[in-house]
């Protein structure tokens, strides 16, 4: 992308107007990506999560730390955060599904969104 990277690495607050580039960049009503949750990171953007994991993989992560999710913005604090990706399917790690399962796994992924990317505010 003309305008900066389709993903973006952070482990601190992003700058609005880099959510409303990021969420425009594939989609219209949101943008995926994935968190470290062991060392609170993100990948934000790109049009596979797949994609976002590989950047974090070869920045050091450990792939048991990784877990994909969806943010939307202007959902609220109730909606903003969609725990559904195809990285997330880990039968091995009794996560059988898309959608993250464990409870603690859950809020460590809230936590490092709602930090780098709000809590559904409209952008």
């Amino acid at each position: 992308m003309a305008n900066g990277p389709t993903i973006v690495l952070t482990s601190e607050a992003l700058d609005p107007a880099e959510v409303r580039r990021l969420v425009r960049a594939f989609f219209s009503d949101m943008v995926k990506l994935v968190v470290d949750v062991r060392r609170g990171r993100a990948a934000v953007g790109g049009e596979l999560h797949a994609d976002a994991e590989q950047l974090l993989l070869e920045e050091g992560s450990e792939q048991a730390d990784l877990w994909g999710a969806n943010y939307y913005p202007g959902r609220g604090p109730e909606g903003y955060v969609e725990f559904t990706a195809m990285i997330n399917i880990r039968p091995a790690h009794g996560n059988a599904g898309m959608e993250i399962q464990d409870p603690e796994v859950r809020q460590l992924v809230r936590d490092v969104v709602s930090r780098v990317l709000g809590r559904g505010e409209p952008l």
